[in-house]
This record gives structure tokens, sequence and C-alpha cells, in this order.
């Protein structure tokens, strides 16, 4: 029997963390690219992960919703609690988690369709709303990531013509219509210019009263401006989390110290 990933807050080791992992191991193959990852990151907040390219933290965002399942070859140890409950579970439904888990990528992946069907996209697929409640989720969802006054009376225009920016807000509504706790984002901006980044940093900060957000960045500064907390990685290992404020001024170990000020990575 398929275990449904359903709020459970009683099964939680701390009031607020919704995402915990301990001695997280993951190997491609022979090569090991998650080294015993311990880290409790808490809900609607925004938890920024940087470190240089190789590092695993892509990897680890991907544990978090088992996306690695579908590499050939991927080994995993450890355990991944999302509301208490291991997801590593083979009982667990994973359409189940993926919609509690959602994700966001490098590069917006609107589908060829029109702004209003790329949002019933999913709720018509698993038919979780009735067809006179679609109205509703698409202005909701466009309205969660502020587009609405942009396209209520363009519903039919084609996704693929809107703006980078507008592909990714479009994207981050998508998942919202089927009602995740927690946003993935590995490195969202990375397409986008700065004043697209901007716009999508601020909506960050509007989307974290509702939701948990897990950010990949390169960037620094964007890492400084919109976390509570952070992690630095380095070679597979979480060499250092905390506050956002205490990392980028008084980091606790030397390589996280020697990577926010340049000298490698």
């Amino acid at each position: 029997m398929l275990v449904p990933m359903s709020i459970q807050n009683n099964e939680r080791k701390q009031a607020d963390v919704i995402v915990q992992t301990r001695e997280l191991n993951l190997f491609y193959g022979d090569f090991q690219a998650l080294k015993d990852v311990d880290i409790a990151i808490r809900e609607k907040s925004i938890t920024a992960l940087i470190g240089p390219s190789g590092c695993g933290k892509s990897t680890f965002l991907r544990t978090l919703n088992r996306m690695n399942d579908l590499i050939e070859g991927v080994k995993i140890t450890g355990e991944i609690l999302i509301d208490g409950m291991n997801i590593r579970d083979e009982q667990i439904d994973l359409v189940s988690l993926r919609k509690k888990v959602g994700m966001v990528f490098q590069r917006p992946n609107p589908f060829p369709l029109s702004v209003a069907e790329n949002i019933l996209f999913a709720p018509k697929i698993h038919k979780t709303a009735q067809r006179k409640n679609h109205p509703m989720i698409v202005e909701e969802c466009l309205k969660s990531v502020l587009l609405w006054d942009d396209f209520k009376d363009r519903l039919d225009m084609n996704a693929l013509n809107l703006s980078l920016e507008q592909q990714q807000r479009l994207c981050m509504a998508r998942l919202l219509s089927v009602k995740p706790d927690i946003l993935l984002m590995d490195e969202p901006c990375s397409a986008l210019d700065p004043i697209a980044t901007e716009r999508i940093e601020e909506l960050m900060w509007i989307l974290k009263e509702n939701y948990t957000i897990i950010i990949v960045t390169h960037n620094m500064q964007q890492a400084a401006r919109v976390s509570d907390d952070t992690g630095f990685m380095l070679l597979g290992e979480l060499i250092e989390f905390g506050k956002t404020k205490r990392i980028f001024t008084n980091p606790q170990d030397q390589r996280t110290n020697d990577y926010i000020t340049g000298r490698f990575g």
C-alpha cells in the first residue's frame, strides 16, 4: 500500500522543521556525491545552498523529491524526512511526494499551451478539481506570482511567447496549482537579467509566507539577500549551516570563509 505524503505535524522532531536529513549519502556508481549530510530546514523560510560547481547542491536538492531515482546506478543511504516521514520508504507514493515537493529549474520550462492550460495541466491530469473551479484556480495561482493583472484578459496566450521572467513565474504558478508545501529552486534566476532576477527574488519573499523554499544558487549576493538560512557545501559535504547573516559575517569554518571571500570557487 502506497503511503500518501500528508502533513503530519505531530511527527515532526522540532515544531518548525519540515525537512531533515540524517547521514545522507548518495553515490553515482563508485563516485560519492553526498557525504553524511545532516540538515534541518525550517518551514516557511528560505534556505540557500551555496558552494562551487560540482559540490552536491543540486544533487541534494533532487533527493528531496526523489528525482535522483530516475538516474541509473544511483545508491542512497541515510534518512530524508519530510514532515517526519522518511520519503525513502518504498511505500511512499511518488506522485503524492512530487505534488508536495515541487521544483523550479534553471531555465523556465512552460508547456506549449496557453497560460491558463499550463496552470490547469496538473489539476486536470490528477483530477483534483472540478471544472467549475478551474477559473478560480487560474486566478489564485496567477495572483500568487503577481501575473494576474498582466494576463487576466490574455489567458489564452501561448506561454512560449512570454518573457523569460514571466515564464519562470508561470512555472511557479503551475506548481502552486497542486498546493505543494515545499518549493525547490535550482538556480531559478541563472537565465534572467538583473532586473528580472530582482523581481523573482521579491516574489520569493512573498511566497515564503505560505511555502518553504530551498534554493540552490551560485550567486552569493543572492543568497545573502533572499535567504533566512544558508548551507555551504564542498565536495559533497555540508561544511556549515546556519543563519545567513552569521554565515556571511562570522563563519565558523575556515573553508566557508575562504569561499565567501573569493579565495576559491
